[in-house]
């Protein structure tokens, strides 16, 4: 059984155990969670798991690597003792408690584990929240184990034995416990660890034992109030943003730095740490403990609802996923990988406000579409393939006045929709394939008229000059790999027809110069590439993963027109989720 399966029937304990500890919480009068806070943490611990599935390798290929070359004692039968697995377990949890260490006093570890301190709530669920990044450095802490000859599958299992202790110390409704915190790491041990307090920052480091924080230094006892988070709040539930967020940032001062060697050092100071002349250039706010605020975007009680509804069938998901995924394909996981991705980005950006529920919907739809295709699974794709575009009419009719439904803008838009649906089913079926142009031809000529509503036609003649000298070069390609004489004309116009459609969105965002005009451009910009890109896998070579990137570009253009497009009182949204 891999460690995947584990993970996915210990689940239900996990959950058990939340459920315990929130009715505690509400009969003591002390509710530790909030829907969206756990949902982003347990979300969180689903991303890291799945993409366990890819960094594997790290994890425990270049440790097997390690200890077959240059192990001490290999296959020694005393790791195989009831000594030599408690020996492995507390040489374990010795390592870890350097590599934990390091994750506070480098800025790229703390770029990995900042994930597991973002929650500024303290429960059983933040337990659950764990980096995506880990792995990739991580393992440089293990390899004294490897050296030893301790055996991969022994440092396998006290690895996990390791994690899934932690899960119990993530609570506030455990209190001191005596003796037992002068030795384990415990719930009030943990307590302070979590804490931004000034007496408790990077303290408390151990996994399962406290000891080595006492031996190192890294001690405090808790003796006042807990503040939970980061000392420069996420303030977001997006799953990407919360992997990445540090990363950025280191980034952005290694690139401002004028010193060379500050734009190496930035990466291993301390977190916190930055160069003098880009502390000066782009100050940050002093922290304040007592203007912390947590992050509460409103929710009303639908999207409540649709945010747990979404979630308890993303979990389904993850589980199916992490049971089967050693027995899949790389390829494979990677498009379901894909799907899980997009769907819990959906759900956070719903919960911050930035997307309503038909947008999340019509991005998950689009998700399954493409994965459908990916993976072969003709029937499945041939449901969601138009129902994304049934999905995307409704976010125009949903976010629409009745009175303006019948303006000229709503008209094209909803009509360059259904044309892209009637192009979308004729070409799932062979030998549909010119019906399925023409289609798509009249949905691109729908869409200039579309643009041209609000600005003349085509502003920026460098704009034109572009898109139709890509356009020529890229069907002298076509004709080149040997596009069949019968559809030559008929691709011809086609081209010149989505060449003209992208020079006039990037000539009205030339004009307006406001992001929604800049994200319809960028649209149009992926629909000349998804078109190229399925004219190339048609008739010059077939592309690997052709299905992911034809459809994914494709999709890609229609939310980006759909969501930015915004031209006066044509298109008037309904009162909602704010889009920008």
């Amino acid at each position: 059984m891999s460690p995947s399966q584990i993970i996915v029937l210990a689940t239900p304990v996990f959950f058990v155990l939340i459920a315990i500890e929130y009715a505690i919480g509400l009969k003591r009068r002390h509710n530790t969670y909030r829907l969206d806070d756990a949902i982003t943490s347990i979300g969180l611990g689903m991303l890291s798991q799945i993409s366990a599935v890819f960094t594997r390798l790290l994890r425990v290929g270049i440790y097997t690597a390690v200890y077959s070359v240059v192990a001490i004692w290999p296959d020694h039968p005393f790791w195989t003792t009831w000594v030599g697995w408690l020996t492995a377990l507390v040489f374990y949890d010795f390592c870890y408690y350097w590599l934990h260490r390091a994750g506070h006093e480098s800025a790229i570890f703390w770029a990995a584990h900042v994930v597991h301190h973002q929650s500024q709530d303290y429960n059983l669920s933040t337990a659950l929240r764990q980096t995506s990044s880990g792995a990739l450095l991580g393992w440089v802490f293990y390899l004294p184990m490897a050296i030893a000859g301790v055996p991969p599958l022994v440092f396998g299992v006290v690895a996990l034995i390791d994690l899934l202790y932690q899960f119990w110390v993530h609570t506030e409704q455990v209190k001191k416990l005596g003796w037992f915190d002068r030795w384990f790491c415990s719930p009030s041990n943990h307590r302070v660890h979590h804490a931004v307090n000034d007496r408790y920052l990077d303290r408390n480091y151990g996994g399962i034992l406290i000891v080595w924080d006492r031996l190192f230094g890294s001690f405090k006892e808790e003796d006042e109030v807990c503040v939970y988070g980061t000392r420069k709040p996420l303030n977001s539930w997006n799953p990407l943003w919360a992997n990445t967020e540090v990363y950025w940032s280191l980034l952005k001062d290694s690139w401002h730095t004028r010193s060379w060697a500050d734009k190496l050092r930035v990466w291993f100071k301390p977190p916190g740490w930055r160069p003098a002349d880009v502390a000066a250039r782009f100050p940050s706010p002093t922290f304040d403990l007592t203007q912390v605020q947590r992050y509460a975007p409103p929710m009303s009680r639908g999207v409540q609802v649709f945010a747990a509804a979404q979630f308890a069938l993303l979990l389904a998901g993850v589980a199916g996923f992490l049971w089967f995924a050693d027995g899949w394909p790389l390829a494979h996981n990677a498009v379901v990988f894909g799907v899980l991705l997009v769907s819990l980005w959906a759900i956070g950006a719903v919960m911050e406000g930035r997307l309503s529920m038909l947008e999340a919907l019509l991005v998950q739809a689009a998700a399954l579409s493409t994965a459908t295709a990916a993976l072969g699974l003709v029937d499945l794709h041939r449901v969601f393939k138009p129902l994304t575009m049934v999905m995307a009419m409704a976010v125009v009719l949903a976010r629409t006045e009745a009175a303006q439904r019948r303006n000229l803008g709503s008209v094209l838009l909803l009509g360059a929709l259904a044309l892209s649906l009637a192009g979308d089913v004729f070409l799932m079926f062979p030998g549909y394939f010119l019906p399925g142009l023409v289609a798509f031809l009249l949905a691109h000529l729908a869409y200039i008229a579309l643009f041209r509503q609000d600005i003349p036609w085509f502003p920026s003649r460098r704009a034109l000059a572009a898109t139709l000298g890509i356009g020529l070069a890229m069907y002298l390609f076509l004709w080149q790999g040997g596009l069949p004489n019968a559809l030559r004309v008929p691709v011809a116009i086609y081209v010149g027809v989505i060449a003209l459609m992208a020079a006039q969105a990037i000539g009205r965002a030339t004009v307006l110069r406001n992001s929604a005009a800049v994200g319809v451009a960028l649209g149009a910009g992926f629909f000349m590439l998804s078109d190229a890109l399925l004219a190339v896998n048609r008739f010059v070579m077939p592309l690997p993963m052709s299905q992911v990137w034809v459809l994914t570009t494709y999709y890609a253009a229609q939310v980006l027109i759909v969501r930015h497009i915004r031209m006066g009182a044509i298109l008037r949204p309904r009162i909602g989720p704010s889009l920008p």
